[in-house]
């Protein structure tokens, strides 16, 4: 493919390139302008327009199980009255913040990062972009190369085979790929899936279809969450919209992080108060050992949020219902499942989950050798060892995924201001000599990160080469620690 100049490029090496428009790349050009603004940067995105997941995903009810106080950026208070919010609203929300800090002419789309050499010769790396309209690839150099592509594969989602799929004559529908012409008013649908996709759908479409059943092989852990909080709206009233919001999401991190060491440490207690809770929004006759009974302990697997219990109030109602089992395969009228059971559908939703890409599949060299990730440890969560001018956004996956990538694009500033006081121009983690032990870069139980966890990074037994999942800890550690860590090497 030939190499072409794009126009919309400089010519001269920028300071930073940042790969990916999304929550996390536009998080990261926000805290370059506020706390760099001497320094350059530019914004890559594959696809037509920013917003990553928020806008890649069009299936009905789409939406966030984290709440908006801390899914939102620490600059930027969520104003709006739903703390579990839409995809519409955190679109709205992700514009103004990229407007307010003057992002938005600053993002190329179409625009995929094929690979990126390092050079040290130049310090500097040249990173070569395929324009996703006409095919051409330009190239690009950057001082600093930030990773903002998340870890879901965008292209490509998680899609097991089934016994017969072409005897169904109805529609099958990965909701990855939703047609935005599909309509489900008066049907019969399926959904097989358990995990939060799943969840979100089934209340979403029985609005309009005839009945929603959701087909599970193993329950999921689900929570009635109010859509609304209450105290932080109570807050909004009485004080300064940054004072409230500081208040409930100060309030927000903590809960969190309780019920999470609650769980690790109590699970029967944990296991026992979550069935309460779902006995609770159900009928008194409903098989709640059938359908909610995970054979996992809680947050081995992410938790399943549902706003204001909608989810139990359509089961309760009869709009939809669940079957727990295995399938056995398809049928040209629905899906046959090994007990006997036949679930009637005239359409097949596909919600098997989502396949990850580390590092957004791109092809790194570092002076001419081929980097594999997998060989490389974590650096406090954001860098690799051996790897320079190096850096990525990786969520939490036990609560919000931005309150990490805040704190790791706010410790990126800072290890840039001290680099320019320091005079210095590369930086790389180096690894400590002799053995050390090592464990995957995610230590989660959910079945997309145990399908990708040969490919991703790996994570050492003690700081810096953890990768912490304790917000709290990670505040000392990113705020208040040093800048310059001792297995930083600069020059």
């Amino acid at each position: 493919m030939p190499i072409e100049t794009d126009p919309a490029f400089s010519v001269e090496p920028i300071d930073v390139l940042i790969i990916g428009a999304g929550i996390s790349g536009i998080g990261c050009a926000c805290y370059l302008q506020r706390e760099l603004p001497g320094k350059s940067w530019e914004i890559v995105e594959a696809r037509e327009t920013f917003g990553g997941t928020w806008d890649l995903f069009k299936y009905p009810g789409i939406r966030s199980d984290s709440d908006l106080y801390t899914f939102s950026y620490d600059f930027k208070p969520w104003t709006s009255p739903n703390a579990l919010a839409s995809a519409e609203e955190i679109m709205s929300y992700l514009k103004e913040a990229a407007e307010e800090h003057n992002v938005l002419e600053r993002i190329s789309y179409n625009r995929k990062v094929v690979s990126a050499s390092w050079e040290s010769d130049e310090a500097l790396w040249t990173v070569t972009i395929e324009n996703s309209q006409t095919g051409a690839r330009e190239t690009r150099k950057c001082r600093w190369l930030f990773g903002a592509t998340g870890y879901y594969d965008y292209d490509e989602g998680f899609r097991p085979a089934f016994e017969d799929e072409d005897a169904f004559h109805g529609p099958k529908i990965h909701p990855q790929f939703w047609p935005e012409d599909f309509d489900y008013s008066g049907k019969r649908v399926a959904i097989i899936g358990s995990g939060a996709t799943a969840v979100t759908l089934v209340p979403s479409m029985t609005d309009r279809a005839a009945h929603v059943v959701q087909v599970q092989r193993t329950p999921t852990y689900i929570m009635p969450r109010p859509k609304q909080d209450k105290v932080a709206l109570w807050l909004k009233k009485w004080l300064p919209p940054k004072v409230a919001y500081g208040l409930t999401r100060w309030k927000n991190t903590r809960v969190q992080r309780w019920f999470y060491l609650y769980c690790q440490k109590f699970p029967n207690r944990a296991r026992r108060l979550i069935r309460k809770l779902n006995r609770q929004h159900l009928p008194a006759d409903y098989p709640v050992d059938v359908h909610f009974k995970p054979p996992y302990n809680p947050w081995d697997q992410r938790l399943c949020a549902v706003p204001d219990a909608d989810f139990f109030k359509d089961i309760s109602a009869g709009r939809a219902s669940i079957v727990t089992g295995h399938i056995e395969r398809f049928t040209p009228a629905g899906i046959q499942m090994k007990s006997g059971e036949h679930v009637d559908a005239d359409a097949i939703i596909i919600a098997t989950g989502l396949k990850l890409k580390m590092m957004g599949g791109i092809d790194f060299t570092v002076d001419g050798k081929p980097v594999d990730v997998s060989d490389h440890l974590v650096f406090k969560g954001l860098m690799l060892d051996g790897i320079p001018n190096y850096s990525f956004a990786i969520g939490y996956t036990n609560s919000s995924w931005t309150l990490k990538v805040g704190l790791v694009c706010g410790y990126l500033c800072k290890l840039l201001k001290e680099m320019d006081r320091q005079g210095k121009t590369v930086c790389i983690p180096r690894r400590p000599e002799g053995e050390i032990v090592t464990r995957p870069l995610m230590d989660f139980g959910a079945g997309y990160v145990k399908r990708a966890v040969a490919s991703m990074p790996k994570q050492g037994d003690d700081y810096p080469w953890e990768m912490s999942s304790d917000y709290t800890t990670d505040i000392a550690l990113f705020k208040r620690g040093k800048v310059i860590d001792p297995a930083l090497e600069l020059f």
